[in-house]
């Protein structure tokens, strides 16, 4: 049985867009509780989340070339059965480490002042440390190589897919389809970080807590030293994956074009003479360099990778930013992500294809309404740099108090605080404490509502004030007001944004050759991924990570950033976003110049020549 409709295609390749993006999306969204379960960097943790990019590159142009030469859909149902086994080996890590170990005064009583105890150096850095940060460079590795065999699977994706509904649906309606076709499959982010949000308010080992029934019982989503079941939700997207691939094998190798009767004739040439790999590679360069001196596509691409790397910030980072800003839940940031800021890209994105259908906008005109709606979306990013507090006072980071006895590195001197220990707390002073035995707390009480918690630490001798106390939990932070409002903002300026990707995407398409189209959608594709989604991730991870003023550390090495200066934070993060769209938008206003100098192009056709 075949499937022999374009319309089908096209809910079939957006179904599988939706898983697609669904798995990236929630391995996104789970970078920061990965980062604090294996004691990763930001930039370690960016860098992974665009290492799919790498394989992606190097195969998506040479799979384009050849894209009218093999059945294309049979092909992407291949590669969405690779990504499913790439989800299934992103999550073995959670399978192969031992349970995740948390300071705590009920469990071991390192994290409370304990004058007898000596402190050495075996203390510091034991086996069971060295093994932890092995561990995570073995664990790392192995993410690593899922997220390159996911770069594999993924290549066909957009190449074939958008080729193949371009060649057989009626013109008029290609720039809808691949609209429907992006607006549709933006709602798998926003289920990625919804799915997430639902994961990681479950307990990371809760399929462990039969072998230990106090397992996690301590901690609540709000603590800082929580860690969500991340792994939960690759296997859940795995399954998707595998059911929306299976389609593909049913779709045939050509199918007549919108408004023609089946057994009809098409007007796409499947049958040219086959090249072979070295033929391909010495034409390869001169293909390359004849897309890169068309004025107009190179200016394109160059504009959709400062607007992309964007996306690549905010998508990777957007939840860890109103996390660490803001004070919300990583679970709570996360969610606000997928239902406020992501169903915005979709209405615009949505919105942009009907107004492309509606009002048929020119060639010429393309570059004006882009540069406005862009400029417009910067201009909103401006108030975002004020609406943030500055880091809560920590005590030994960035605060220094003088406690009982004297100065803040006597008051617990005595009592062998283990060096990577974190639980933080809030004293009485209001001011916080890396933990309870850096507060100088000798003494605790049990939450008579749940025994497995804390209710105070007592006798805190670094503590000014009468009471010497402090909570199980980090100081309240002063800017959580702020938190809905940003978040609204952000995503205004992302659906006023994407009313440009349809426009300039199907401007990009008509600016090549009929001929070329396949192998320029590849060029596209790499350049994006070269230029935007490869490193875009890791240098926001390393403004993150220069943000930061304290460093947990395990065996004297850097594990994982317990506190960061919110200022400069925020302003490195949105400085980040702002930058990439002032260049973006200077491009467009370039390509705006030239084309007013070229005759106008109508949508509907494409060119004659290059411009």
């Amino acid at each position: 049985m075949t499937f022999r409709s374009i319309k089908l295609f096209v809910l079939c390749h957006g179904l599988l867009q939706f898983s697609q993006l669904l798995y990236s999306s929630y391995f996104k969204s789970t970078l920061s509780t990965v980062e604090k379960r294996y004691g990763l960097s930001s930039y370690s943790a960016g860098t992974l989340s665009s290492l799919h990019e790498v394989s992606n590159s190097v195969l998506i142009v040479f799979l384009s070339y050849f894209g009218n030469r093999v059945h294309r859909p049979r092909v992407i149902g291949i590669g969405g059965l690779l990504m499913s086994i790439s989800a299934v080996m992103l999550a073995l890590p959670h399978f192969l480490s031992q349970p995740y170990e948390y300071d705590s005064a009920l469990l071991n009583r390192q994290d409370i002042c304990n004058p007898q105890r000596n402190s050495s150096v075996s203390e510091s850095c034991g086996h069971d440390e060295s093994e932890r940060l092995a561990d995570t460079r073995t664990l790392w590795m192995l993410m690593a190589a899922a997220q390159l065999l996911f770069g594999i699977g993924s290549v066909p994706m957009q190449p074939f897919g958008i080729s193949y509904i371009d060649d057989f649906a009626a013109p008029g309606n290609s720039p809808l389809y691949i609209a429907i076709l992006f607006a549709v499959s933006v709602f798998g982010p926003a289920f990625g970080f919804l799915l997430c949000s639902v994961m990681l308010g479950i307990y990371v080992d809760v399929d462990k807590v039969a072998s230990d029934g106090d397992l996690g019982e301590e901690l609540r989503p709000g603590d800082p030293r929580w860690v969500g079941a991340w792994w939960m939700g690759l296997l859940i997207t795995s399954a998707c994956l595998a059911l929306t691939s299976l389609p593909y094998f049913f779709f045939p190798r050509s199918m007549p074009s919108e408004g023609r009767m089946i057994g009809s004739e098409t007007n796409v040439d499947f049958k040219k003479p086959r090249v072979s790999l070295f033929d391909f590679l010495k034409m390869f360069p001169r293909m390359f360099f004849h897309l890169l001196l068309n004025p107009l596509f190179l200016v394109l691409i160059l504009a959709q990778c400062c607007f992309s790397s964007v996306i690549a910030g905010l998508s990777t980072f957007l939840n860890k930013f109103l996390e660490r800003q803001y004070g919300a839940s990583v679970a709570y940031s996360t969610m606000l992500v997928g239902a406020v800021n992501l169903p915005a890209v979709a209405v615009g994105m949505l919105a942009g294809g009907f107004i492309m259908k509606r009002t048929r906008i020119s060639l010429k005109n393309i570059p004006r309404f882009s540069v406005l709606m862009l400029s417009i979306s910067t201009l909103m990013c401006v108030p975002l740099f004020f609406m943030g507090c500055s880091t809560q006072k920590v005590s030994l980071v960035n605060h220094h108090q003088v406690g009982h006895h004297g100065s803040p590195s006597m008051c617990y001197v005595n009592c062998s605080c283990p060096s990577g220990t974190f639980n933080p707390v809030c004293g009485s002073d209001g001011v916080e404490y890396i933990s309870p035995c850096h507060a100088g707390c000798t003494n605790f009480t049990k939450n008579p509502d749940n025994p497995h918690a804390v209710q105070l630490y007592t006798n805190c001798r670094c503590v000014s004030g009468s009471e010497s106390q402090v909570r199980p939990s980090p100081c309240t932070n002063q800017c959580t007001h702020f938190l809905l409002p940003v978040i609204l903002m952000l995503s205004a300026g992302a659906l006023v944004a994407c009313l440009t990707h349809n426009p300039m995407y199907m401007m990009l398409l008509r600016s090549v050759a009929s001929e070329e189209k396949s192998f320029a959608i590849g060029v596209q594709f790499l350049l994006l991924r070269l230029l935007a989604w490869l490193p875009a991730p890791a240098l926001f991870g390393m403004a993150i990570d220069t943000s930061c003023i304290w460093w947990k550390r395990v065996c004297g090495k850097k594990f994982s950033c317990g506190y960061y200066d919110n200022d400069i934070l925020r302003n490195r993060y949105l400085g980040l976003v702002v930058g990439y769209k002032v260049m973006g938008v200077a491009l467009l206003a370039i390509l705006g110049w030239k084309v007013m100098r070229t005759q106008e192009y109508s949508l509907e056709k494409r060119p004659d020549g290059v411009l």
